[in-house]
């Protein structure tokens, strides 16, 4: 079982294990050591977000890495799929983003990209685990090879463009007027002025970041303020990012959420139409809510389902060639512009449709109607509530009670100790008992 690495990197409460900064230096050298492969210069790219950790990780993982002979290029804040992006601009060998991207500002983590800006496969991450427990002494660089640092100060220009130009060059965002929420986060700088530059009238929230503020009753997974902006100053859309704006949420203009399976729908149908899916359907997880695939049947397109997390959705992509993909929760993969998710890159997607088909963000954005779906968390301290038999015999007889008109997923938090119920189907008080049923059978036995 890995020690460090869960669903998306390395991630927990900062100063505390596993997000230290011995560990973090540690995991600069290991990646070092992994990902030098030759006699020529290397390099990597770090990113942060806003985080007041970040001050602390930075150079912990800087020290790892030029021990081991890495040259490091220092980004500064960058949302996460800027560090992808750059991994690959730069030539260089492996990319550092330091986030715990949603998550409130106590906690920080490590993702890693590879030279081709994709994330790290299980493999390679083993392998990374394994370095960390040795000791690795007898790997470092003689003094004459060690690494230098430098900053790079072009990172914002470089990103700016990099989003502009997945807008058809025909397409001006002129005439709308555009709520922009970043989280407080990494893409305070350049989310607003990426859709300034492309002609949008931007009312921005959430761009004062203080190193404790990030995701702070702000962004994707907090959208009261948005809401409230959006009808405040009578705006045509809202987007809200995370914290490392990886993900997007929109507000239509009557002040509804729109969640990313919508999204993905919008850009599914749109790509359709004009010839642009490379594959006959999309790429999603477990999650993603029923109506969305009966939607896309509906389209003769297909909705492929993974495990949750966006690393498992870009994995099949690839195998499989499929160039949408995503999460309920707003992460959206478009592998002709990116290799990760890219929360200002979709939100650019959707305003390019809602500026082609010249009707409202509450129109174009409402696609399906949505199955009842409800998620609930249950926080346990120890053991394995799932493996007891009165978990079990709840879970079976949910699944006996939804049928082939619903859907019932389980698991474990690869971030947190937590156990994810979530049912859905078509008869909403069936689904709101299933999942409260089981629910509380896993709080009986978690004590």
């Amino acid at each position: 079982m890995a020690k460090y690495f869960g669903t998306d990197g390395i991630r927990g409460c900062a100063n505390r294990f596993p997000m230290t900064p011995e560990i973090a230096m540690k995991v600069g050298m290991a990646t070092g050591k992994i990902f030098r492969r030759g006699d020529f210069r290397h390099r990597v790219v770090i990113g942060k977000d806003t985080r007041l950790s970040g001050y602390m990780l930075e150079p912990a993982l800087t020290a790892g890495l030029t021990a081991m002979g890495m040259d490091v290029f220092l980004l500064g804040p960058v949302p996460t799929p800027g560090v992808a992006m750059l991994t690959r601009s730069l030539r260089a060998d492996l990319g550092v983003m330091i986030s715990a991207s949603h998550n409130p500002y106590e906690d920080n983590g490590i993702k890693l990209f590879g030279p081709d800006g994709y994330k790290l496969s299980d493999e390679i991450e083993a392998e990374i685990e394994e370095l960390i427990e040795t000791d690795m002494v007898n790997s470092l660089v003689a003094p004459d090879g060690l690494g230098r640092t430098k900053r790079i100060d072009s990172v914002y220009d470089r990103y700016i463009e990099f989003a502009k130009r997945t807008m058809p060059k025909h397409l001006s965002l002129e005439g709308l007027r555009v709520v922009i929420d970043c989280a407080n986060g990494a893409a305070y700088r350049v989310a607003p002025d990426a859709l300034w530059e492309l002609g949008a009238e931007v009312v921005k929230i959430g761009v004062d970041p203080n190193g404790f503020n990030i995701n702070d009753n702000c962004g994707s997974t907090s959208v009261g303020a948005l809401v409230s902006k959006v009808r405040e100053v009578r705006a045509d859309i809202g987007i809200a990012l995370d914290g490392d704006a990886d993900r997007v949420i929109i507000v239509d203009e009557t002040g509804s959420v729109v969640d990313g399976d919508q999204l993905m729908a919008v850009v599914a149908e749109s790509w359709f139409r004009e010839g642009l899916l490379t594959a006959p359907g999309i790429v999603a997880t477990v999650m993603s809510n029923l109506g969305l695939e009966r939607y896309l049947n509906s389209l003769k397109l297909s909705l492929v389902r993974t495990k949750v997390g966006d690393r498992h959705v870009v994995e099949h992509m690839r195998k499989h060639h499929y160039n949408v993909g995503g999460e309920q929760s707003g992460h959206i993969v478009l592998s002709d512009y990116c290799t990760t998710g890219d929360g200002l890159i979709a939100a650019l997607q959707i305003l390019a449709v809602v500026v082609k088909m010249g009707k409202p963000v509450s129109e174009v954005c409402n696609r399906f109607e949505p199955v009842p779906q409800l998620l609930m968390n249950v926080r346990y301290s120890d053991g394995a509530p799932l493996e007891a038999d009165a978990v079990k015999k709840a879970i079976t007889a949910g699944e006996a009670a939804l049928g082939d008109n619903g859907r019932l997923v389980i698991r474990k938090s690869g971030t947190e100790p937590l156990i994810r119920v979530m049912a859905e189907g078509d008869d909403s008080d069936l689904v709101d008992k299933v999942v409260g049923d089981i629910c509380d059978e896993v709080r009986k036995v978690s004590g």
